[in-house]
């Protein structure tokens, strides 16, 4: 397969998680330039999570000649031999440990990828802990080089699912949860870092990147597949492919700032999830089973500024739908990790 991402060279779905994963973490010519004119290495913390295996190798094949080093507890069995067999430097720690983090390897550019949201509820401390302390210590080991720092659509209130979602100059007024003030404060530590040590950064507002195995499609999709309902309450989303994402993080490396700044990363599109499974049912050709009524406003993301300084993400919703549906007919496997879209108070 070629090397380079290019929609003429889009499948119609995938064999297995390799071929996935393969394709996932495929980069385009843009993103190359970008990073052959990026100084330094690059260091992912946070390393062993649903995304970060796929930002590490999608960093390295695009900067082959870069250190690319991923740093995690690797509690999960395989993930850093892995990450190894494709040229990604591991370093276990436990990034609570002062003195671990303090021992890392000083590089010029950090990707920020730690984080705690399902299980908040009933151990919030740890949310907090995970959220808030392990930035604070990142922001202070760091603050020599650029962070890129993984936040979340949620440290913004709900708006109206007939507006263009809320921008980065919204102000971050979460709805009530102790995620999603717990977010507002991992961002407000890089802030104060950044501004007490003129650190560079960026903090991504993320909402839902997606691939085969886990994400609001493939969570619709499998509900539809297995006759289930689906709630409408949180009605309406936004989406973008994984490697959509991971690339408009690596390439966010370039637009770093003091104090760090917001942007927005997701699919254009506001998705009605009725839509969407409807679309399912379609390809299934299966009744769809939908209970309750959508709810006139949600967590929704405007990405003006992304769009601006990337471009539109390469992946269409169309064909994820597409991918999608293959997928899920074909019994693939899931990560058995559901995104919970239809929360609405906050509480995962």
């Amino acid at each position: 397969m070629s090397k380079v991402l290019d929609p003429a060279d889009y499948p119609t779905g995938f064999a297995d998680v390799d071929a996935l994963e393969e394709f996932m973490t495929r980069p385009s010519q843009v993103l190359i330039d970008d990073m052959a004119r990026l100084d330094g290495d690059i260091m992912v913390l946070g390393v062993g999570g649903k995304m970060g295996p796929t930002l590490a190798r999608l960093a390295k094949r695009a900067a082959p000649d870069k250190r690319v080093i991923g740093v995690a507890r690797f509690s999960k069995p395989g993930v850093a031999e892995d990450l190894q067999r494709h040229g990604i430097e591991t370093i276990t720690c436990d990034l609570l440990d002062r003195e671990t983090v303090a021992a890392l390897p000083d590089i010029a550019n950090i990707v920020f990828m730690a984080g705690r949201k399902f299980g908040s509820t009933g151990a919030e401390e740890l949310t907090w802990v995970m959220n808030v302390h392990v930035p604070a210590i990142v922001a202070e080991r760091f603050c020599k080089a650029r962070i890129v720092s993984f936040s979340t659509a949620c440290v913004y209130p709900f708006v109206s699912i007939n507006s263009q979602g809320a921008g980065e100059d919204m102000a971050a007024t979460p709805p009530p949860g102790e995620y999603a003030n717990s977010c507002v404060g991992r961002e407000r530590m890089f802030e104060y870092f950044s501004n007490l040590h003129d650190t560079p950064g960026c903090s991504i507002r993320l909402s839902y990147a997606i691939d085969m195995r886990y994400g609001v499609l493939y969570d619709v999709a499998a509900k539809v597949w297995a006759g289930e309902e689906i709630d409408l309450a949180m009605g309406h989303a936004n989406v973008i492919w994984q490697g959509d994402a991971n690339a408009q993080v690596l390439r966010a490396l370039h637009h770093c700032t003091m104090p760090p700044s917001p942007l927005n990363v997701t699919g254009p599109e506001v998705v009605a999830v009725s839509w969407l499974a409807q679309e399912f049912g379609k390809r299934f050709g299966l009744e769809v089973k939908l209970t309750g009524e959508p709810a006139q406003e949600a967590w929704l993301i405007n990405t003006a500024r992304a769009e601006k300084l990337f471009g539109y993400p390469m992946v269409s919703l169309h064909s994820m739908v597409d991918w999608v549906a293959d997928w899920v007919e074909r019994d693939g496997v899931s990560l058995g990790k559901p995104t919970h879209f239809e929360v609405r108070d906050g509480n995962y």
